[in-house]
């Protein structure tokens, strides 16, 4: 993709692609200190499970050197990291790669920022890994044929760095000439189907349609579907699945119909911590990101940033190392 990186570590300071503007804008954002990161990943101009773990790894370098500059006490360092930590609280990879990272910071600077580095430059060969491993199960489930996908919100480079997730796994089918089309969900409540996978897709020379998330379900009981693949913020240990709002009707309407409805994520988005989805905690956005601007003032919302999907209606969880099926801990793996 002709892109700027989606996000970079430069002369101590986060440098990320603004993810809220595109596709009608291209905007680096310049990051110096944690509150401009907080908010930044808070708007959604950082977003994506992966890219929040990997700017929360950087953020905790961010941290130090702000404290430095700043003469923070441990205190004072330690609650701004948990801010970080807390940003949005439903993907673990932003608290994951947090607390990882901020383990090391009584080492030294320069082994925080070593750390730091080294969770952004992992994705790219995670993201690789675990694409190929998708295309190859689907190719292997649905035929050796062009398939037609539908994919929900946003999990290509932008979201994931690399190759991304469930893009990733759409990009390898394409490069493997084993796919057809991609329908792409608009994706509430920023429409990050519509603004982000469809500008993917459009400098991959990938064929796709744009729906509207509420006839999601309805195409795929029209059979205009072999499989749905997405994404996920947090898996749980048994094998419930967060991803964004509209994941489940996805999943349900796949079920009925009989085709696959494959999760693709690294292994970091699993959390063994979490006993099952009813833990997970359910990130609610402003009112305003779906009452502006059709809605009278004054309506109130119930604006669900992500579902739970439960795990006995998920074919198959694939990550960079392995293919599980009807949950986590109880299922098979395979190479």
């Amino acid at each position: 993709m002709e892109s700027p990186e989606v996000l970079a570590w430069r002369d101590g300071h986060i440098e990320a692609l603004d993810q809220s503007v595109l596709p009608h804008e291209v905007r680096t954002l310049r990051i110096t200190t944690v509150a401009e990161l907080i908010e930044a990943i808070t708007r959604l101009a950082i977003r994506g499970a992966p890219v929040l773990g990997a700017a929360g790894a950087l953020g905790v370098a961010l941290a130090v050197r702000q404290g430095q500059r700043e003469s923070w006490d441990d205190e004072r360092l330690t609650a701004e990291i948990a801010k970080l930590a807390a940003a949005r609280p439903t993907a673990v990879n932003l608290a994951r790669e947090v607390n990882i990272v901020a383990k090391l910071r009584n080492a030294g600077l320069d082994a925080v920022e070593a750390a730091a580095c080294a969770a952004l430059a992992t994705a790219d060969t995670v993201s690789r890994q675990l694409s190929a491993r998708g295309a190859a199960h689907l190719r292997a489930t649905c035929g050796d044929r062009p398939l037609r996908v539908h994919t929900h919100c946003n999990t290509g480079s932008l979201a994931c760095l690399g190759w991304g997730t469930a893009l990733g796994v759409i990009r390898a089918l394409h490069e493997d000439g084993a796919l057809a089309h991609v329908i792409v969900d608009e994706t509430r409540p920023l429409l990050q189907g519509a603004r982000l996978t469809c500008w993917e897709l459009g400098q991959l020379g990938i064929e796709h349609r744009l729906a509207c998330d509420g006839a999601a379900p309805f195409l795929i009981s029209q059979g205009l579907a072999d499989a749905v693949v997405v994404g996920a913020d947090r898996i749980a240990a048994n094998g419930d699945v967060a991803n964004k709002i509209g994941t489940y009707s996805l999943a349900l309407a796949a079920h009925r119909a009989g085709i696959p409805f494959v999760v693709a994520a690294p292994e970091s988005t699993i959390d063994d911590a979490t006993a099952s989805g009813a833990a997970i905690p359910i990130e609610q956005r402003p009112d305003t990101e779906i009452t502006t601007p059709a809605a009278p003032p004054g309506t109130k919302a119930l604006n669900y940033a992500f579902d739970i999907t439960p795990a006995d209606l998920v074919t198959a969880v694939i990550t960079e190392n392995r293919i599980m099926h009807n949950g986590i801990t109880a299922s098979p793996l395979h190479a």
